[in-house]
């Protein structure tokens, strides 16, 4: 159980719980494989708990009517996802992916975190502070979908994935990007070129080498 307790204890939500609880969640965890491309989980089915990705990467992704996909979220190792469906009990929001070749992730039952928050004031606390978070950031991705250009966005997106390692490695492709910020993988193709000629970046075989922070970080306009 070494290997989800050291999750558990990076996990802001769980800052502050006892020793008991701590055992009682890693003997409730369980862990699961995936390949690329295989459902975890999809929207409206009832939420089975916090997901937790010990290695490869994961998408969050909504589909419209048509068959098109919107990836909401990319998670990496370290990174927790479906966690307001695991705390308030209703449906998953939206559906998840494995988008690695090989995606293993750790699963916290429901049931187990709603035991700690019943005993855990702090982790009440915990969860009320790490969600207002969590609305926040929604409310400056769908600012950014309303009010900025792709090159804007894309720029946005590069400057994060550089001090996000969930963020890179394999799974995360054009097309992957493209679905996250809402465009093609061919206008994700053209874009890139822009900013290479603008001097802020730089390919590297299949790598974006950020070259110029300073004139990426002006075309984010940040």
């Amino acid at each position: 159980m070494a290997a989800i307790r050291k999750h558990i204890e990076a996990i802001v939500y769980f800052q502050g719980i006892t020793e008991g609880e701590f055992a009682y969640l890693c003997g409730h965890a369980l862990l699961r494989h995936f390949v690329a491309g295989e459902v975890i989980f999809l929207e409206g089915e009832p939420a089975t708990g916090l997901w937790i990705v010990e290695t490869g990467a994961v998408k969050i992704f909504k589909l419209s009517e048509e068959g098109g996909e919107h990836i909401l979220h990319l998670r990496g190792p370290g990174n927790t996802f479906n966690d307001i469906a695991a705390l308030d009990g209703g449906g998953n929001p939206a559906s998840a992916a494995a988008l690695s070749a090989e995606v293993t992730l750790w699963l916290l039952p429901a049931h187990a975190i709603h035991y700690v928050l019943a005993h855990n004031p702090r982790v009440a606390l915990n969860v009320i502070q790490r969600l207002s978070r969590r609305v926040r950031t929604l409310v400056a991705q769908i600012e950014d979908l309303a009010l900025h250009s792709v090159i804007v966005r894309l720029a946005r997106f590069l400057l994060k994935q550089a001090g996000d390692a969930s963020l890179v490695g394999p799974g995360i492709t054009r097309t992957a990007i493209a679905a996250h910020i809402n465009t093609t993988p061919q206008t994700i193709s053209n874009v890139l070129h822009t900013l290479e000629d603008a001097g802020a970046i730089r390919f590297d075989r299949h790598r974006i080498v950020i070259v110029d922070e300073t004139i990426l970080r002006s075309i984010a306009m940040l």
